[in-house]
């Protein structure tokens, strides 16, 4: 259970989020927790409501309104994921998500960078928060110079113990980027891994130069996966194709063909080029606080109730 300067530090960095997009334009939303049908994505497991699902991410709805309003957005909510528990993963977790219309990953990595920045330096300048920043990894290591860019094939090459192409054959990507790759990412500064294989990216738009990469990206402080961004994918129809690949994994893996969604499909149709990304708030308060384990950073952690 958080004690009660812990929870005077979420509140605050919940505030600030809100200050920083607010600044910038974007308009807040919130959107159903509960959901009939979630986009089928065969790595993530949802939790199930009745016959309903919890969401996973907003990402659906968020992309629904997206289409509909044309304006950049925001949300800070719950989502749920099962079979994701350890020192880095809760089966409830606290998402920030934003996208923004007519922009591309390579603006999604200049929010991160600025946002970290805007966090860290109103946080430095609330006397509560300053000495508990100057003892985390932001008080030691630089956030405001330039972001290393790694791409993915950059890294196999430098640490994996496996190449590339056998890792995506042998379904051992994951991993091989966790075991192998991840604890060099963001060591001494905030690192943004990109360009991910298409493989590796079901509604993340291709790069036009290279159809075998996804314009995807992850920004890793310390060792430790905060976001994962990308230019979106807004063809419906070839949205519709992965759809169908995705499905069909998910029927191997759980004996049930889910429905394909066909209302974000026809709400996609009306999405011209845009990008968003996924924050974890949880794992920054880790990094914050100098945390060994996500369940130290939330208000109540699985062991805490019943």
């Amino acid at each position: 259970m958080l004690d009660i300067h812990g929870l005077h530090l979420r509140a605050a960095l919940f505030r600030l989020v809100r200050s920083f997009f607010h600044q910038q334009g974007f308009l807040e939303v919130d959107t159903p927790i509960r959901q009939p049908l979630l986009l089928p994505e065969s790595n993530l497991v949802p939790i199930g409501s009745s016959a309903w699902f919890l969401q996973t991410s907003p990402e659906q709805c968020m992309k629904r309104i997206l289409a509909r309003e044309g304006h950049n957005i925001f949300q800070i909510c719950s989502c749920f994921r099962a079979e994701e528990r350890g020192a880095r993963h809760l089966e409830e977790f606290t998402m920030l998500e934003w996208y923004r219309i007519e922009a591309d990953y390579s603006a999604l990595m200049d929010d991160c960078r600025s946002l970290v920045n805007y966090l860290i330096e109103s946080l430095r300048q609330q006397n509560r928060f300053r000495d508990m920043v100057a003892r985390s990894w932001f008080g030691t290591n630089p956030i405001d110079s330039e972001w290393e860019r790694l791409t993915v094939a950059d890294a196999f090459a430098r640490w994996a113990t496996m190449p590339l192409d056998k890792a995506l054959d042998s379904e051992r990507f994951d991993e091989i980027i966790a075991l192998d790759i991840e604890p060099y990412l963001g060591v001494q500064s905030p690192t943004l891994l990109c360009d991910y294989p298409a493989r590796c990216a079901s509604l993340a738009r291709l790069k036009k130069d290279d159809a075998n990469l996804a314009e995807r990206f992850e920004l890793y402080i310390d060792g430790m996966e905060l976001a994962n961004g990308f230019s979106e994918l807004t063809d419906s129809n070839e949205q519709r194709i992965r759809f169908a690949e995705e499905l069909d994994r998910i029927e191997q893996r759980d004996g049930i063909r889910m429905p394909m969604p066909e209302k974000f499909l026809a709400d996609l149709e009306r999405l011209d080029r845009a990008a968003g990304i996924a924050f974890g708030l949880d794992r920054l308060l880790m990094l914050l606080m100098s945390a060994t384990s996500i369940a130290e950073v939330v208000s109540f952690s699985a062991d805490d109730l019943g």
